[in-house]
């Protein structure tokens, strides 16, 4: 190694950027695309704020930071991982308290949690109260 060559380290790789949500349901033909699809259609509608991107290789939401990613390996159906951003934070600590009248909310630890959908029937029928439930939760993003 000389003065002009920084070493492995310095060379890191850049990282491609992320591609569309809709190239990448496209490619994955999943045996729940059509529930994928109708989740991201809830959370997209639910507040303006909300865009989307590819993250962890899957759809990933965000508003100032991502909140939600969809769980491709779910095996009940389809599951959103709701957290509070890609870095550990207050609420990493510390939680929060969501309201979840209808019990949707599954915790996995004080920053993370799973929201799982049964099949469109489920989704459709549980939608207003998924809808508020993402409210609440960018509302701590």
């Amino acid at each position: 190694m000389t003065a002009k060559d920084p070493g492995p380290k310095a060379r890191k790789a850049v990282a491609p950027a992320p591609g569309s949500v809709e190239a990448l349901l496209k490619t994955l033909h999943h045996p729940a695309e059509k529930e994928i699809r109708a989740v991201r259609e809830i959370l997209l509608a639910a507040d303006p704020s909300i865009t989307e991107g590819v993250k962890w290789k899957a759809p990933s939401f965000r508003t100032t930071e991502y909140f939600a990613t969809v769980n491709l390996r779910e095996k009940r159906g389809v599951g959103l991982i709701l957290h509070f951003g890609a870095k550990k934070n207050a609420i990493s600590a510390s939680g929060v308290a969501i309201a979840d009248p209808e019990s949707m909310v599954e915790w996995l630890g004080k920053d993370r949690a799973v929201v799982t959908f049964r099949d469109l029937e489920d989704i459709a029928a549980r939608r207003p109260a998924f809808t508020e439930l993402i409210r609440e939760w960018i509302r701590h993003v």
